[in-house]
């Protein structure tokens, strides 16, 4: 009988044991990311975002810093072109960054929270706290979330997320669509908390500079971009090509009621009739989407550009949208650009140019995340989307084109200039 009891005993410790350095429970966890939430105060992350949304798959390399309690510094590159966008806050507002041309987009000052991104800690970690229904798991070294996503584009339902297990630092993430397909990659290589920015870290003008700054500045040098901390020292911001933005003589207005860049509104100015017919296409009745491909295939031949200009056309079209005509434009500062009208179920324009170096700007607009890189959308009834890319300048404006119609024909001419 005692040997009975003393055998029992010895089970019970060793459970006892075991279950005191067993694994943790998704609740202990997630309590504690709330802890560290609340007690943030500014971190540094690299990575690489993959992007799976095109026929190939597409990367860029991520840059992030936040400095409490509002003050968020993003910077994207495509690795292979050496192309980066900033995306700045500060306390004067939320801006979009092209150093090369010393110039910036200024949006609504409420990004990031109502626009998760999936290089922020701190979407991350609210989508863990915010889903009840949250899956977890352990991955030798990481805790790993299954939850729901919230992000703009709404093809996004649900992510992985792969946390350290002793400093919660992200690791990796998967956003997959409704059909478990991965979408959206992002992996960290490198994270730290508690990181002590230069004074100039956030501040527009120094990071409008940028470009203009030696590739490899000297430690000694004021840069924006030099991240302090003890433990690690000085790191220099390795980012320091961009891309362009916004070029003066282009009035998203007239182009949506049919006038052209130049023209005074009886078709002055221009080889082409103000009622936008040209080439013999007839595009008073909505096409089919074949025949709508069929002129997309169609439109390196007709294009012709000018010196070192190259026009992209949408991949992507609405239903029931055709391609109307396309016309050459010289704007009032000599640059060159390309003007598509397209018709059919909804009437939109799409302007492209290779805008001049021009001083900064600050335009008022609601940001939009086109993957590759931001967007402006501006105007009520007649909207515009702006976005710059590897030196060019879109301008994508109607009267009639839902928000989510207007990402997508952005996000494909993206993809068409990455082939």
């Amino acid at each position: 009988m005692r040997r009975m009891m003393r055998a029992a005993a010895v089970v019970l410790c060793v459970t006892l044991v075991l279950a005191g350095c067993g694994s943790r429970s998704a609740e202990s966890v997630v309590k504690d990311l709330n802890g560290v939430l609340d007690g943030l105060k500014s971190y540094q992350g690299k990575g690489t975002m993959t992007l799976h949304t095109g026929q190939t798959p597409l990367q860029y390399q991520v840059e992030v810093w936040y400095k409490k309690p509002s003050y968020y510094r993003v910077a994207l590159t495509n690795a292979a072109k050496d192309i980066t966008q900033i995306v700045l806050r500060n306390d004067e507002g939320v801006f979009v960054l092209t150093p090369k041309l010393k110039k910036s987009f200024r949006f609504q000052s409420d990004w990031p929270q109502n626009q998760g991104q999936v290089y922020l800690y701190q979407t991350l970690v609210q989508s863990i706290l915010l889903d009840n229904s949250r899956q977890f798991a352990i991955d030798k070294d990481s805790y790993v979330f299954d939850v729901m996503a919230n992000y703009q584009n709404g093809s996004l339902a649900r992510q992985k997320i792969w946390l350290d297990q002793k400093t919660y630092a992200p690791q990796r993430v998967e956003v997959s669509d409704a059909n478990a397909n991965v979408l959206v990659e992002m992996t960290f290589d490198q994270f730290r908390f508690d990181v002590a920015f230069d004074e100039k870290a956030f501040d527009m003008n120094a990071n409008l500079d940028t470009a203009q700054q030696p590739e490899q500045p000297d430690e000694s040098t004021d840069a924006p971009g030099r991240v302090e901390d003890d433990a690690h020292g000085v790191h220099g911001d390795q980012d320091r090509s961009a891309t362009d933005d916004a070029a003066p003589g282009y009035n998203p207005d007239e182009a949506a009621e049919g006038a052209l860049p130049g023209e005074d509104g009886d078709g002055a100015g221009t080889d082409v009739p103000a009622t936008g017919e040209s080439d013999g296409l007839e595009t008073d009745e909505p096409v089919t989407d074949e025949a709508a491909g069929d002129q997309a295939d169609e439109t390196a031949d007709r294009v012709a550009p000018a010196d070192d200009f190259v026009p992209m056309e949408p991949s992507y079209y609405p239903e029931g949208v055709a391609l109307k005509d396309i016309t050459d434009v010289t704007l009032a500062d000599g640059s060159k650009g390309v003007l598509m009208r397209f018709t059919g179920t909804y009437n939109y324009t799409l302007f492209q140019t290779k805008p001049k170096d021009i001083d900064a700007a600050l335009v008022p607009g609601v940001m939009l995340d086109l993957g590759h890189t931001w967007g402006l959308l501006a105007g009520d009834v007649l909207q515009t989307l702006t976005w710059t890319y590897q030196g060019y300048e879109y301008r994508l404006t109607s009267a009639e084109l839902p928000e989510d119609e207007m990402v997508k024909i952005a996000r494909s001419v993206l993809e068409e200039m990455e082939k």
